[in-house]
């Protein structure tokens, strides 16, 4: 007897934004299918009508692409299936095993013990007495959601059905329909749930929880994939930064944990930022450039050499591509946002506005204005009046970025050039200590 060729399906319902949970779902069951040379099938669950939309469609197509997942068979969707699940609902009120009542049909679930074996947690049996009928179509002539999952994946031949542990309680109730139609049964896998950091059901009072939101903050696609991928799955040695290439070589359903994975925006963050520090600067700069084009901050022919020196500065500090708008807009404003705070610390400090405008003044005599001569003026300056160089290059710092957190300091100044220099240390000295 051949074995049985690998097929799974992600079946999402265009209903709202792809959740993280359920990409993750998405990505396990792509994964299992690129690593056995299966096929991965896109069905679509949108039989409720009033509440599919198209504009979530979109978003699940987006979603999934962001990621790389690519479908094999698919989208097929279950609006467009109905005479299907009329022809295998017929079937059983032929039988005897359904019966019409108010315009729905119904199966009668014979009493007795219903076991099945799971990839992950091994045998569970349930008493079907818990559920003593199935409704298959309900009274407005489209299928539930029991009935219409089972048709779909016998008739798609569906291998393995890889689903989220929210699902055990749906599979005994279509292993019985999956019986009374006499179609072969798939091998079940319930993964674990998606908690957020205090063990409860990942939800939005936890931030960002749509695969939508994480793109527009700007993780990378291959981070994203790869911190997704360990959310209950190990590739062994405890490595966390594993490529997506060898994520699909190294999987194995087998490894998936039974319990619960925890959402750590920490980790995330920190794998992001790895995946930043990898990528060609060029690259970089292409994904900053895009985002701040959008942003309005810079047009569309910008200077690319001066991005590009941005991009090569500030990629080992970068969490998520949303830092360059979030954290460095001052090397694209006329001004820059001004921290408070870090007025009140460093700029109101005695003597400190004739400080800066004497350095204003030195560095404006400066032939070239490279960070290595910008560095050799004013940490001689700063010695000259008997000061710690921290004690003038912060007060600098937040003169020219607005905050007390910057890129080093002397290539944000050569980056930045000598005008914007000069000018913004003279409103520091002359308007910002006033304010």
């Amino acid at each position: 007897m051949t074995e049985q060729a690998v097929r799974v399906r992600f079946a999402p319902s265009p209903t709202g934004k792809l959740h993280v949970g359920s990409a993750r779902t998405a990505l396990f069951n792509w994964l299992y299918a690129r690593h056995n040379n299966g096929t991965f099938i896109l069905r679509i669950e949108d039989t409720d009508q009033k509440r599919s939309k198209s504009e979530f469609l979109t978003d699940i197509y987006a979603s999934l692409e962001f990621l790389g997942i690519t479908a094999d068979e698919g989208p097929l969707f279950q609006s467009q299936r109905l005479p299907l699940y009329q022809e295998q609902a017929k079937k059983l009120l032929d039988a005897g095993s359904a019966v019409q009542e108010e315009g729905a049909v119904i199966f009668r679930v014979p009493p007795g013990q219903v076991t099945f074996t799971d990839l992950l947690r091994g045998d569970i049996t349930v008493d079907t007495t818990l559920f003593e009928q199935i409704v298959l179509m309900k009274s407005d002539g489209l299928p539930a959601y029991n009935f219409a999952c089972v048709v779909d994946d016998a008739l798609m031949k569906i291998s393995h059905v890889i689903r989220g542990d929210d699902h055990i309680a749906n599979t005994p109730k279509q292993i019985v329909l999956y019986q009374a139609l006499g179609f072969q049964l798939p091998v079940f896998a319930h993964i674990p749930l998606i908690v957020g950091a205090d063990r409860a059901r990942l939800s939005k009072r936890f931030g960002a929880t749509s695969v939508d939101e994480y793109r527009q903050v700007g993780y990378l696609p291959e981070a994203f994939f790869n911190y997704l991928a360990l959310l209950g799955w190990s590739p062994g040695g405890n490595r966390e930064h594993v490529p997506p290439q060898e994520i699909v070589q190294l999987f194995d359903l087998t490894r998936v944990k039974k319990a619960a994975a925890a959402f750590d925006q920490k980790k995330l963050d920190w794998l992001n930022s790895q995946y930043i520090k990898q990528l060609p600067v060029g690259k970089l700069t292409d994904l900053l450039a895009e985002r701040l084009i959008a942003k309005g901050l810079i047009q569309a022919g910008y200077d690319r050499p001066r991005l590009e020196r941005i991009a090569a500065l500030i990629q080992d500090r970068m969490r998520v591509l949303e830092d360059i708008e979030e954290d460095h807009a001052f090397f694209f404003k006329d001004q820059p946002d001004y921290q408070a705070e870090a007025i009140q610390e460093h700029l109101k400090k005695d003597g400190m506005p004739k400080r800066l405008l004497e350095l204003k003044d030195r560095l404006s005599r400066l032939a070239s204005f490279d960070a290595k001569a910008v560095e050799e003026l004013t940490r001689g300056f700063a010695a000259e009046q008997h000061l710690q160089a921290k004690e003038l290059v912060q007060p600098v710092r937040v003169a020219l970025t607005g905050r007390a957190v910057s890129p080093p300091l002397f290539e944000t100044m050569a980056i930045l050039g000598k005008p914007t220099v000069l000018s913004r240390l003279e409103h520091a000295a002359t308007t910002l200590v006033n304010t």
